[in-house]
């Protein structure tokens, strides 16, 4: 009974935040002229809405897929393709998310869902990471953002698949099980996979799709909610003020990275305006981090996973970035 309680003021709350989300979006250009309201919240109003309309659709494709493991993937399936040796999990998850174009908040349902599935964590962490970080469309785009030179892209590519090796590694090392806040809920999955027709499984990975984008999209929204407000009363300029020396400017670039919360696909043309301004190595902390955790990224994955995993997690992604690329730094 508590349980159901519980459950029941979460998607109230889902509710009601996606509510206020499609107020602000429907109202937020006129609030000007129905309230008195300060040009800085009317900043952050926009900034949450650019957040948001970047990452919805990323996360509809995330969730669709997520519905799609849920009803036509079986544990079998997922069984027979994860290898036992950690290591060679790792690597081949790395490899799937590296041809996979996927956003860093359209990934967390997936790797949720994989997980539910059999997936072990590290194998898991391994796709979340290089899933937006070396798909096709990003090392595209930051082939293009940086003048069609391709040492930016192969760098970001290159270092950023060794990272997110390292990084799951580390993961199997440290943790076992999985991770979740809740345990995942057995169903009968070979009825709707063998049994039931078609068009009842379809309806069946719309429904799982549905109830995915509710639950996941009330932490897109607070997540997006939080980074503009950051963005708005800690503008980047007080970063770039603190950028002076190589680990200060790795320190800021990965900083923004942080809290701009950019979606991978873009963020390429963001960090090479500041080529002029800081080495590669900054730049690359800019690159590499950002996709694999932002700010709106951690809020999603604080919904699905254990608090302490995810302050591991962030922990672990900031400090062996920072280290490699520091070691590095007077080599690229």
């Amino acid at each position: 009974m508590k349980h159901i309680f519980h459950a029941n003021i979460i998607d109230i709350t889902g509710i009601f935040i996606i509510g206020l989300a499609l107020f602000l979006f429907s109202f937020g250009s006129n609030m000007k002229d129905l309230f008195e309201v300060p040009a800085s919240f009317l900043n952050m109003n926009t900034i949450f809405l650019s957040i948001l309309i970047e990452a919805l659709p990323f996360v509809l494709i995330g969730v669709l897929i997520a519905g799609i493991i849920q009803i036509f993937v079986t544990d079998e399936h997922i069984k027979k393709c994860i290898p036992k040796n950690k290591l060679l999990a790792v690597f081949m998850s790395c490899i799937v998310g590296a041809l996979f174009p996927a956003c860093e908040c359209g990934i967390v349902p997936i790797v949720r869902r994989l997980i539910s599935k059999g997936v072990p964590i590290h194998a898991a962490m391994g796709f979340m990471l290089t899933g937006p970080l070396i798909n096709p469309i990003v090392i595209a785009s930051t082939y293009m953002a940086f003048g069609n030179d391709f040492k930016l892209a192969g760098l970001r590519m290159g270092l950023g698949f060794v990272i997110a090796i390292i990084i799951s590694i580390v993961i199997s090392l440290l943790f076992k099980g999985n991770q979740l806040k809740t345990a995942p809920q057995k169903q009968t999955i070979h009825s709707h996979t063998k049994k039931e027709p078609f068009l009842n499984r379809f309806w069946s990975m719309l429904t799982h799709s549905i109830d995915e984008f509710f639950d996941m999209g009330k932490y897109l929204i607070i997540g997006a909610f939080l980074a503009a407000f950051v963005q708005t009363y800690m503008p980047a300029k007080t970063l770039l003020e603190a950028g002076d020396g190589t680990v200060a400017s790795l320190v800021v670039m990965m900083g923004l990275a942080y809290v701009l919360s950019l979606c991978s696909e873009a963020d390429a043309f963001i960090g090479a305006s500041f080529s002029s301004l800081f080495p590669t190595a900054s730049i690359l902390g800019f690159l590499i981090f950002g996709p694999m955790i932002d700010f709106k990224n951690t809020i999603m994955m604080l919904g699905v996973f254990r608090f302490k995993f995810v302050m591991s997690v962030l922990a672990l992604v900031a400090s062996i970035i920072f280290i490699v690329l520091l070691l590095l730094s007077n080599y690229i």
